[in-house]
């Protein structure tokens, strides 16, 4: 049996330190903050503490009505109100204090434990007992942010563009009365519609943030975290949520710490990560024994959202959900507004500008009136008008369905990526994918298929294929206890009838591969017991276990990096099991085995040794109950070692792979691999994924070169590879080199993989890639790292945890966004520091936890359909707003304008542009939200948020400058045409008619000119509703001919937007056709014809866009593509 003890101080050389700023880059700091001032109120002194409690007791005599008063309306300043939720911060600090302050189990003993919570540490919780304690605990969930009803409905009502509608509602009210002599009931009517549209608006909010919240909930709910529980005396997988208080809880490295647990036993590298909670950037050792009186402080308490970084440890559970110290903290800080995202940011400042200049416009029209209108025209326009044209300009000038449309866009983005397997734990991540230019990803199960098996294995004296195991019966049995004992992997007990390589096996992929080997042995079991395990990490880069056989000395069996096990070896075996010295000779073939394995197939070599003592002198003899001396010895034997055997694996690369980073590399994407593997095997695999194309291999003095020379291109030398470089270029070559296709060195360019690919770069210009160790990485400065990152292609191998974040710094901190690959508790650091973390479905639960990706179906090429949604959310944002812009802005602005400025009579009224914005422009622009990406959009180089914004200047060019012109020449067109074919009167008789435009104009009655207006008004209205067919279909793609992404069939088709028109038409009869609305809206019953007049010129609007983006498509360098949106 392994023993398990504590201690309470790590032993020399287990620690793994992460840098600190990685830490505090993704760490929650305000709840860190509240832990770390819940920790120091704990420490306090009495006195002190009366004081404080004296403090607490009167802030909470204060009226309670009051501060739900100024909740709702907030009339306080700004310094009484932070003073104010500092007091609710500090009652509720103090409350949480107070309860911790009188829990004891972390002093109590480990039997007095189990007494408490009625359990046991054979049988654990029965299933009744369990039932009972989630009927009165409940689950072991953390309440979600309080709903606050009130003020979401405050917010729903009266926030964003809400308060302006409410501001115009008023206006057209006092518009009827008072103001209004006499009182037209077309203002009171408008009034009433936009009451309307404010309720609508709401409703839609709630009914969106309803939708957002469930889709959210429900992917979130995707990852049901489990964990070991003893219970009815077998261990079993139980959801955390399920945990109750006296749960027996088993953890292991990887593992999220589910509950509050009172750890009774733990293994000798136990490490925590309390980061989330405490913003410590260092892990700390878990005990048994208590080190410390405070509660938070304390190492033998596991708290929930603490990760096991390295060991195990078995807990007890002493509190669960919002009674666990996370889940009291949480509380303090659920009431933090939730930070916008870029996208949501830009859009505000889209709205806010076009309410500002709506605004300004309205209030010149006032203005215009007041000091010219109502003097030099007198009867023209009355006070009522006046402030109605004004203030309708307010209303529908601005899209305001905008903020609400991104929330949808993001959400069904989300939808969409959970349908392809992809989960996004927040809104924010699907934005920020459309701006990744570089993924740096690990190798084994990313790139291949953690399927790892031996293929090769060697001896001191010859080398044979795992399939053709050669050896004496010595090597044998000393190969099987290595590759078996020093393991932490183990077989399916279900599968044991089948041969050794069908076997399900879990644990990581080598120890999986090695078990696997062992049992293809067929050495026969024995009885050895481990003594004592230290697991493997990327720091130490070995693994060791001591072991016994009854009746037996201690030994010691290892296994590792074979540069790192080298240093202490002084023994190998040969076939027959003798033992020779390892001396400089045998080392350089045992390393050139290793080199040639990973540059003609890829192997991942691993060395396996073992060091036995004589048994007068064992010194780990008689220290089977003392671990801690026990790991103390064990690693200070590390020399002397006897080599076992150089054995080498293969992880083939997932077929999909090459054609996936072809993929991300045309989408101006670099994909970098970051491994802990040999640098020539990661190369291998780098070549077969298509990472590494290029034909010439460049080493860090390469870059350093580089660096120093300040080129921008690859440096022109004529000096010899490394022997590494040339034998990775010559790869998979038949023989002879070809001629140096290279110009700028003369090195072989036959490459085996991707022949033609290479060919095809090098006649362009000879593509470079960089291949660098982790060691290599010391001591660089900036300009080093500058020259580094500039490669199109790079392997980073022998890369420990610190370097992967040192790595992802040095890329952010030259404006790259960067998504990073990480399935354990090594990746953490880089996964925090990146602007996406990726988890792979089948990775550690702290992992998932901490990536703002996650790949359900563990599949790499899942990243493409990520990227694609990314960026597809920003196109299709683009897109809602290019058909919204042009018609509540210009198209509707205009009319108004001629009226004040030109002297018409109102060209649209103000009832029939709401109509428009809130009715029939809805359905369409829903609909291009879920439009399908343009087959294009991954052969763009991703968007740099600091350069390309939502909305710049050629994008209101196109809104404005083209779509917007066509559409309001089109509308006003064909009002002039509506009138002078009812009337006679032609445009001239109408310009700078003014008050002129009443009773006897032109031979007709001023009830006969109201009616002319009313019905051209509305041919007008019918007019920009058919342009806007047009637009809706111009507005599909940004650079694709509508032939190219069909609407009506094919895989990009989207049949409900043309749900769109019988709708607009059913509306436009609705208003134009009934009576009511004639009288009180002042409509129109439109004539047939004008029904499919119009229509020509949506057509012109698609042919002409056509005709642009046909320009755009061939003549990229051209002025219309320079200016194209």
């Amino acid at each position: 049996m392994e023993i398990q003890v504590a201690e309470t101080q790590p032993p020399a050389g287990l620690p793994v330190k992460f840098v600190q700023h990685a830490q505090q880059s993704r760490t929650n700091l305000q709840l860190a903050a509240e832990f770390r001032t819940l920790s120091i109120q704990l420490s306090e002194g009495d006195e002190r503490r009366s004081q404080r409690l004296q403090n607490v007791q009167g802030f909470l005599k204060s009226p309670r009505w009051r501060e739900l008063f100024n909740e709702i309306i907030p009339l306080r300043s700004a310094y009484q109100q932070r003073w104010t939720d500092e007091q609710q911060r500090s009652v509720a600090l103090t409350k949480i204090a107070e309860h911790l302050r009188s829990t004891t189990h972390h002093i109590e003993a480990v039997n007095d434990t189990y007494v408490k919570f009625n359990t046991s540490p054979t049988l654990g919780l029965e299933a009744e007992a369990v039932k009972r304690r989630v009927a009165r605990d409940g689950l072991n969930v953390v309440s979600a942010r309080p709903r606050l009803v009130a003020l979401k409905l405050v917010s729903w009502f009266f926030g964003g563009f809400n308060r302006f509608l409410w501001v115009s509602m008023i206006a057209f009210w006092l518009c009827w009365q008072p103001i209004g002599n006499p009182p037209q009931t077309g203002n009171l009517a408008l009034a009433i519609v936009i009451l309307f549209v404010i309720c609508l608006q709401a409703l839609f909010s709630a009914w969106q943030e309803w939708i957002t919240s469930r889709a959210l909930d429900s992917i979130t709910n995707m990852l049901p975290a489990e964990c070991t529980v003893l219970r009815d005396g077998q261990q079993q997988k139980v959801a955390g949520v399920q945990l109750v208080a006296g749960d027996i809880v088993t953890l292991r490295a990887g593992d999220r710490v589910p509950a509050d647990m009172r750890l009774v036993s733990v293994s000798l590298d136990l490490l925590l990560d309390r980061s989330a909670l405490t913003g410590a950037a260092n892990p700390t050792i878990g005990t048994v024994n208590y080190t410390n009186e405070n509660y938070l402080e304390t190492r033998n308490m596991a708290m929930m959202g603490a990760n096991v970084t390295q060991g195990q440890c078995t807990g007890v559970v002493v509190a669960t959900g919002d009674r666990s110290v996370l889940g009291r903290v949480t509380q303090l800080t659920l009431r933090k507004k939730a930070a916008r995202t870029i996208l949501q940011i830009e859009v505000h400042r889209l709205v806010n500008g076009l309410t500002t200049v709506s605004l300004v416009v309205g209030a010149l029209f006032i203005l215009l009136w007041a000091v010219w209108l109502r003097t030099s025209y007198p009867g023209f326009m009355s006070v009522s008008d006046a402030l109605a044209n004004g203030f309708g300009v307010l209303v529908t000038f601005v899209p305001g369905s905008l903020p609400i449309s991104l929330t949808l866009a993001l959400t069904a983005i989300a939808k969409r990526m959970q349908r392809h397997n992809v989960l996004i734990k927040n809104l924010t991540t699907v934005e920020t994918l459309g701006t990744v230019n570089v993924i740096c990803c690990e190798k084994t199960g990313t790139l291949t298929q953690r399927n790892m098996a031996v293929t090769h294995i060697a001896y001191a004296d010859q080398e044979c294929l795992a399939a053709r195991l050669m050896g004496g019966p010595v090597a044998a049995a000393r190969l099987y206890e290595t590759a078996a004992l020093c393991n932490d992997a183990v077989f399916d007990p279900e599968t044991a009838h089948l041969l050794p390589a069908e076997r399900t096996v879990s644990g990581d992929a080598t120890d999986c591969a090695l078990l696997r080997l062992a049992a293809e042995i067929h050495s026969p079991a024995s009885d050895v017991v481990r003594l004592l395990t230290i697991p493997f990490n990327l720091r130490r880069r070995y693994m060791l276990t001591v072991c016994k056989q009854p009746g037996g000395q201690p030994y010691v069996l290892i296994k590792g990096a074979p540069e790192t096990l080298f240093n202490w070896c002084t023994l190998a075996q040969t076939a027959d099991g003798t033992l020779v010295p390892f001396d400089a000779a045998l080392r350089t073939r045992m390393e050139n085995t290793q080199a040639r394995w990973a540059e003609e197939s890829g192997c991942r070599a691993l060395l396996l040794c073992r060091r036995e003592f004589p048994p007068e002198n064992n010194p780990l003899t008689g220290l089977e109950d003392n671990p801690a001396q026990m790991y103390t010895v064990a690693t200070q034997s590390l020399s002397d070692l006897c080599i076992v055997g150089l054995v080498g694996m293969v992880d083939p690369p997932r077929t999909e792979i090459p054609s996936v980073v072809d993929t991300f590399r045309g989408a101006g994407i670099r994909v970098f691999m970051v491994t802990g593997d040999y640098a020539p095997t990661a190369a291998f695999v780098a070549r077969q994924c298509r990472i590494i194309t290029g034909s010439i291999i460049d080493s860090i003095e390469d870059a350093l070169d580089r660096a120093q020379n300040n080129l921008r291109k690859p440096v022109v030398d004529e000096k010899p590879l490394s022997r590494f470089a040339s034998r990775l270029s010559n790869f998979g070559s038949q023989g002879t080199p070809q001629e140096d296709l290279c110009k700028c060195r003369s090195v072989p360019a036959s490459l085996a993989l991707a022949r033609e690919e290479s060919l095809a770069e090098t006649a362009v210009g000879c593509r470079h890639s960089l291949v660098v160790s982790g060691p290599d990485l010391e001591g660089l400065r900036a300009e080093h790292w500058d020259a580094i990152c500039s490669y199109e292609e790079i392997v980073f191998a022998r890369i420990r945890p610190d370097q992967k974040l040192q790595i992802v710094e040095e890329l952010t901190a030259r404006s790259n966004y960067v998504a990073v690959t990480g399935d354990d508790v090594n990746d953490l650091p880089a996964m925090r520091a990146a602007h996406v973390g990726v988890a792979m479905g089948n990775g550690s639960e702290v992992a998932k936890e901490v990536a703002d990706m996650v790949l359900l179906d563990n599949n790499f090429s899942s990243i493409v359909t990520a990227i694609e949604c990314g960026r597809l959310v920003f196109a299709n944002l683009k897109k809602v707003i290019m058909y919204l812009l042009p018609m509540t802005n210009l198209s509707e602005i205009v009319p108004s304008m001629f009226n004040v400025v030109l002297g018409l009579p109102i060209p649209l009224s103000t009832f029939l542009m709401l109509v428009i914005n809130t009715i029939t422009d809805v359905w369409a622009s829903t609909m291009l939200i879920h439009e399908e990406p343009e087959h294009d959009i991954l052969l763009h180089p991703p968007r740099d948020p600091q350069k390309e914004s939502l909305v710049d200047l050629k994008f209101f060019i196109q809104a404005y400058g083209f779509i917007g012109v066509i559409e309001t020449v089109t509308g006003h067109f064909m009002f002039f045409l509506s009138i002078y074919l009812q009337s006679g009167i032609g445009p001239s008789s109408i310009f700078m008619a003014f008050n002129r435009w009443s009773d006897g104009y032109m031979g007709y009655s001023k009830a006969q000119l109201a009616e002319f207006v009313c019905v051209a008004g509305s041919v007008h209205f019918m007019a920009l509703v058919i342009m806007q067919w047009g637009n809706m279909f111009a507005a599909r793609t940004r650079t694709l001919s509508i032939v190219q992404q069909n609407p009506l069939w094919g895989p990009k088709c989207n049949p409900l937007l043309l749900v769109a028109i019988p709708i607009s038409v059913a509306v436009a009869l609705f208003v134009n056709e009934i009576p009511w609305f004639n009288e009180v809206f002042l409509t129109g019953r439109i004539p047939v014809e004008f029904f499919f007049l119009p229509i020509p010129f949506a057509v012109f609007l698609v042919a002409a866009e056509e005709a642009r983006k046909y320009v755009v498509r061939r003549y990229p360098t051209s002025v219309v593509a320079t200016l194209a949106w």
